[in-house]
């Protein structure tokens, strides 16, 4: 059965990357249909908008969508809805894509990329499942008012609401356990419970779930120190769990231990598995269009699509594969160049991906 495939490339260092990202699913021989469409800043160029109708209804008729990055400074003076990261927020919402699977991964060839110790963090492979439709990015009511009573009176004041529901929980515990249970079965909650009422709340459902998955070692742990526990000793993790906010910063946090970020690929899933699929970096403006992007990222979400989405794991593994392989060869771009490697483009990373495959 054909899979159609939406690929949006976005702003900056997105086309660069992509473009690998579409040669390497070309050269795996699937009967596969890659349809291109604008979004970010080029969609707002061109169409006044980071998601038009038209990039938004091929995303919706779409098994998965494989995305670039979004952004650049000179949209930053623009009113917030016309911001390029609107793009990805109104993709989130519309697709309901509510789980974020962000592996963090230490190849070993990159021991020395990272910035602690080999003996801390060889052999790291974390999983963090983020929640991301809810929590305070979408919580309303959110602004800016004049605060009434008190100490500022009169002054002004923002504002932002943090919520969720109970399905929004059980629904990403579910995600959560599930992965647990095809890996260590260990799975670690993240919450502010001491502090937040959201987060007890948070706390009181993954309690709940877990009676469902006996099999899975439930654990608990603050997200301050649970950001210290992640530079301390990462590899006690195993599968994290958390909301929007604090997933967002933590994965950040375990990116970096991998040395770096131009490694790291995401997929943000539906309850049908329809998933969106990017790296876990932004749009880099500042060195966009010099051909020197590392595209392993969005070349290892593209094979997230595949084990997810597609279902084509066979697939998927000859990409992941194909990366141990060349990094293996000592192929380097700039972000995980050490002395002794060989420094290469992105065309060039793409190029040696191709012939890996073969």
């Amino acid at each position: 059965m054909s899979h159609k495939i939406a690929v949006l490339p976005g702003d900056g260092i997105g086309v660069e990357i992509t473009e690998q990202a579409v040669r390497v699913l070309t050269a795996l021989g699937l009967d596969i249909e890659l349809n291109t469409a604008p979004v970010g800043g080029a969609a707002y160029d061109l169409h006044g908008h980071p998601l038009p109708p038209s990039t938004l209804e091929l995303a919706k008729n779409s098994s998965a969508i494989l995305f670039g990055a979004v952004g650049d400074w000179k949209y930053d003076k623009l009113a917030r809805e016309f911001r390029p990261e609107q793009a990805i927020l109104g993709l989130r919402k519309a697709l309901s894509l509510f789980a974020n699977l962000r592996p963090a991964i230490l190849y070993p060839q990159l021991a020395n990329a990272s910035s602690l110790k080999p003996e801390v963090v060889s052999g790291l492979d974390i999983l963090i499942v983020r929640e991301l439709t809810g929590d305070i990015y979408f919580g309303q009511p959110r602004g800016v008012r004049e605060v009434e009573s008190g100490p500022y009176k009169g002054e002004r004041q923002g504002y932002d609401t943090m919520h969720y529901a109970e399905t929004e929980v059980r629904r990403i515990a579910h995600v959560a356990f599930q992965a647990a249970q095809k890996r260590s079965k260990k799975l670690c909650s993240v919450d502010k419970a001491n502090v937040l009422e959201t987060s007890q709340f948070w706390r009181d459902i993954m309690i709940t779930v877990a009676a469902e998955y006996p099999d899975v070692e439930l654990s608990h742990m603050y997200v301050d120190n649970a950001a210290m526990q992640l530079v301390r000793a990462p590899k006690e993790f195993d599968v994290i769990v958390t909301g929007n906010l604090f997933g967002d910063i933590l994965s950040d946090e375990a990116a970096m231990l991998t040395g770096s970020i131009g490694m790291l690929p995401s997929a943000s899933l539906n309850a049908s598995n329809q998933g969106l699929y990017e790296p876990s970096h932004g749009s880099a403006p500042d060195i966009a269009g010099q051909n020197i992007a590392n595209p392993l990222a969005t070349i290892l979400s593209s094979a997230m699509m595949l084990r997810y989405s597609l279902q084509e794991a066979g697939q998927a593994d000859r990409i992941e594969a194909a990366v141990q392989a060349v990094l293996e060869q000592g192929l380097r771009t700039a972000d995980i160049y050490e002395a002794g490697a060989t420094k290469v483009s992105t065309s060039e990373m793409g190029d040696a991906i191709l012939k890996a495959l073969k």
